[in-house]
């Protein structure tokens, strides 16, 4: 018992012998007067951490004086007044600092020798140049203006490069300075040979992926561009490109590529669900299997394969993509698929309640066929061109249909993103726009034209708050007396998540009424026309979470009905590692003739645009 009275005594007087101290570890306080905010942060890095042993303390305090004047000369005071007081004991050391009259630059003298002077991206870099004669001298920017201009010249190949000349002349007296940067830029270096390793893929076919040819003037740039083509492909797991300085012969550099191939067979499970009251269930789950397989052959061949399975609507589509005259650029795009689906809804008339229930929804099963060619153009648009084979069955007013379509089609889109954060990007824009024709002449059932255009817009125009829009149009040409001969897969309907997304998944459109000898039935069977638009707010919480309210507006329509309908609602996005995951609650503002006012939640994920 004793000894643990004097262990605890010997505690007690180290707390009393720490408060005393009233600092701790804190051996001095320091307090700068006189000079503006920027100038005392400056002058507290140059002093550097507080003192944490004596020996230590009586070091800063000797070099203190000269560390601040070196602080304020960085800042162009050359003439500052410095005075400092200590109290011991408590350890307070303050600076009063007058900084006197800054110095002004006078002359910038920049010159290049050599093939530098001539390089357009110098000329740019020297027009934009912020630095002016005028201006107060501050050495951190004298110094960023030297290092930009080095690595200027590394990124555009003059790697001889190197400062002549390089200094800040100041006159203490009128309080002036000149500044001058003499750069020997020497030549510029040239793209060699390039050779690969690691790969499986025809020589032909990495040829192409080369954004430059051999004897092209050396840049960063292509370097990047020669990169991004080659991830592009999706046929690479690890991907580098090495210059190799060491074995340039007359300023032509080699560059070496070190390629390591994806596995051959690559499969990604998705998983989804729509929550909330519809026509039929209170629970929509959806699960979703691809299968690929990005380099089949040598010769760049890939596959993909989806598998989609819901209650409502499963779906199997595999495509075969064949490299043309461009790995990425130009591929023909063979595929086959089979989905089933359910559109609408389907009611019977409740004579006792003297009202339509629900019973069930239009179903419809496709299968397809295709062909068509991709390419990408320079300005990023894509043209799609293809013929697809389709054959559909489904039941409406107690009929089987059966149509066959032979459907030409031809698409163009472009995306415009922040390429920052391409998964969240701050700003970007999409187009889509798609004309699909059917001919009785080439063996369709039913002659149909068929329009469609979509756009999609992101906005951020303040930290923290950005807009989202999107604008979905369509129109359908035939006759009318062929309207039941068009299958459900291209008519219109609205609802979904990515509708309007207060209703179930495509259970909005035109309806129409029938009777047969079971009693009167209402059937929702899609429209000739949809238009269809969404403003969503978002605001960052923080770089991760964002909070979101939104309200969609639309419908499908016919010339007959042409009711608009409103849901309105409001989410949680986490911005996660592989893109944002969105969970919305969205609300139906409207009743319709076949459709209460409902809610749902939709929970997604993936890139916006």
């Amino acid at each position: 018992m004793k000894k643990h009275n004097a262990s605890t005594s010997l505690i007690l007087l180290a707390l009393i012998a720490f408060s005393a101290s009233g600092k701790g570890n804190k051996l001095i306080d320091v307090e700068i007067k006189g000079v503006n905010e920027s100038l005392t942060k400056n002058i507290e890095a140059h002093l550097g951490p507080l003192p944490t042993s004596k020996a230590l303390r009586r070091a800063f305090i000797f070099n203190a004086e000269s560390k601040i004047r070196e602080a304020m000369e960085s800042r162009g005071y050359y003439r500052s007044q410095i005075e400092t007081e200590l109290t011991k004991g408590i350890w307070q050391f303050q600076i009063n600092v007058e900084p006197g009259k800054a110095t002004i630059i006078t002359n910038i003298d920049i010159h290049i020798d050599g093939e530098m002077s001539n390089d357009p991206d110098y000329l740019q870099w020297r027009s934009e140049l912020k630095l002016k004669a005028g201006q107060q001298l501050n050495h951190g920017t004298y110094e960023d203006i030297k290092s930009s201009l080095a690595a200027l010249a590394i990124d555009n190949g003059y790697f001889d490069a190197a400062y002549t000349k390089s200094e800040i002349l100041v006159n203490r007296g009128s309080n002036t300075a000149r500044i001058t940067l003499n750069l020997e830029s020497g030549k510029r270096y040239i793209f060699g040979d390039i050779s690969f390793t690691g790969q499986t893929l025809n020589d032909n076919v990495l040829q192409k992926l080369i954004p430059f040819q051999t004897g092209t003037l050396y840049s960063s740039h292509w370097l990047s561009k020669f990169n991004k083509e080659l991830s592009t492909t999706g046929y690479f797991s690890s991907i580098k490109v090495l210059p190799q300085l060491h074995h340039s012969t007359n300023h032509k550099i080699p560059l070496k590529v070190e390629l390591a191939n994806k596995d051959r067979n690559i499969v990604e499970l998705g998983l989804g669900a729509d929550i909330g009251t519809s026509s039929e269930r209170d629970i929509d789950p959806r699960v979703r299997v691809a299968w690929e397989m990005p380099q089949i052959n040598k010769y760049g061949h890939s596959q993909r394969t989806i598998v989609e399975w819901s209650p409502e609507r499963p779906k199997f589509l595999t495509t075969y993509k064949i490299p043309l005259t461009h790995p990425i650029n130009d591929q023909l795009q063979l595929q086959l698929g089979l989905q089933q689906d359910k559109y609408g809804v389907t009611q019977d008339f409740d004579p006792n309640n003297q009202r339509f229930e629900t019973k069930n929804k239009l179903e419809a099963t496709q299968y397809l066929l295709g062909i068509g060619r991709q390419q990408q153009f320079k300005n990023d648009w894509i043209l799609n061109y293809s013929i697809q084979a389709t054959r559909s069955k489904y039941t409406q007013e107690n009929i089987t249909y059966n149509p066959k379509f032979i459907l030409l089609n031809i698409a163009l889109t472009r995306a415009v993103k922040d390429m920052v954060n391409p998964l969240d990007p701050q700003f970007g824009f999409r187009q889509s726009y798609r004309v699909e024709q059917a001919s009785t002449a080439l063996g369709s059932s039913i002659n149909l034209t068929r329009l469609q255009a979509q756009f999609k817009w992101i906005f951020t125009p303040w930290d923290r708050h950005r807009f989202v829009s999107r604008l979905d149009l369509g129109l359908n040409i035939a006759k009318s007396a062929d309207l039941p001969e068009i299958a459900p897969s291209l008519r219109y309907f609205a609802g979904g998540d990515q509708s309007i997304r207060g209703y179930g998944y495509q259970e909005l459109g035109p309806f129409i009424d029938y009777t047969d000898s079971t009693g009167r039935h209402r059937q929702v069977v899609g429209g000739r026309y949809l238009a269809v638009g969404s403003a969503e707010y978002q605001y960052y919480v923080t770089p991760s979470w964002r909070l979101a309210t939104f309200v969609d507006a639309g419908n499908a329509l016919d010339t007959s009905q042409l009711k608009p309908i409103v849901s309105a609602g409001s989410g949680l996005h986490w911005i996660s590692p592989i893109g944002p995951i969105r969970l919305d609650l969205a609300t139906g503002l409207n009743h319709t003739n076949t459709v209460p006012r409902s809610w749902r939640i939709h929970l997604t994920m993936g890139a916006e645009l």
